[in-house]
């Protein structure tokens, strides 16, 4: 009897140490995840060249230190490497880009016809791209 308890329980303690192989989250390992992708978030947000402000704004569910945190270290890094910042493709939720602004107050019948003048053709299949270096 005393064996098959002890079978038991070391049964038990086998199939509990490997909650982590079954796709169970402890609660530090779910924190430092949200940290993470708290910090990759902000480091993206700097070299997109956006104020810490709009990434809070644009990423309301993420960690608000750990955002500034990535920023902060993201910061330090293009100061350091002389890294330029891009132009970041998406605009914050309260502007609105120059184009759609300008399409938004346009009328219906006053539409031209043919591509917009802002639109850049796309490269041949057969070019390749270049970047400064």
């Amino acid at each position: 009897m005393r064996a098959t308890r002890l079978a038991h329980a070391l049964l038990l303690l086998a199939l509990l140490c490997g909650c982590d192989m079954l796709g169970m989250e402890s609660s530090e390992k779910a924190a430092a995840l949200k940290e993470g992708e708290g910090k990759a978030i902000g480091s993206a947000c700097r070299h997109a060249n956006r104020a810490i402000e709009d990434c809070y704004a644009l990423n309301a569910r993420a960690q608000k230190a750990a955002v500034f945190a990535g920023w902060r270290e993201m910061d330090e890094y293009m100061r350091e490497n002389k890294v330029e910042a891009v132009a970041p493709s998406f605009e914050s939720a309260g502007t609105k880009s120059e184009p759609l602004a300008r399409a938004a107050a346009d009328k219906p019948g006053d539409a031209k016809p043919g591509p917009s003048p802002e639109r850049k053709p796309a490269p041949a299949a057969g070019d390749k791209a270049v970047h400064a270096s």
